[in-house]
């Protein structure tokens, strides 16, 4: 498979909400829980607004030849004590299932991680589900060099 990697801009919000869509509704799946409800309209105001204020990076994977998104990889900085200072957290991270398998994952990982070192982050972090039914994304990242760190992650939704 052939890929390309590109920095999204504001403009490519629709599509980035798209997937972050995707991402959330596989995991409902998944999980049979409703954990998420995401808004198409508002998710695509506040991208654009993050990406626009520079707090919200986004790389799209593309498949060569046709320019068409495969898939994307969000990510934002962070600070903390235990990370030694400036860090990264991949927050979202999705390649559309009929091109899963094929490296586009691994490719876009690569783009994510020299961003990281441009900015001389000291890690990156991010969340997947410890449960069976992520097993296979979780050998992913440690495919890729991520480590398992322990833990759940926790909201509490402040009104």
């Amino acid at each position: 498979m052939s890929t390309y990697i590109k920095k999204a801009v504001p403009s490519d919000s629709q599509v980035i909400a798209y997937f972050a869509k995707a991402l959330t509704d596989e995991i409902i799946v998944k999980t049979g829980a409703q954990h998420f409800n995401v808004d198409m309209a508002e998710t695509v105001d506040l991208c654009r607004k993050l990406m626009e204020q520079g707090k919200y990076t986004v790389f799209l994977a593309i498949k060569a030849g046709s320019d068409k998104p495969i898939g994307f990889a969000a990510l934002c900085e962070s600070y903390s004590l235990y990370a030694e200072g400036t860090f990264g957290i991949v927050q979202e991270f999705y390649i559309e299932p009929g091109f899963r398998s094929q490296k586009v994952g691994h490719v876009l990982l690569k783009s994510v991680v020299e961003h990281a070192k441009s900015f001389g982050w000291k890690r990156l972090e991010l969340c997947t589900p410890p449960l069976p039914e992520f097993e296979k994304t979780i050998n992913f990242y440690k495919k890729n060099g991520f480590e398992v760190t322990g833990g759940r992650k926790m909201k509490l939704v402040v009104k």
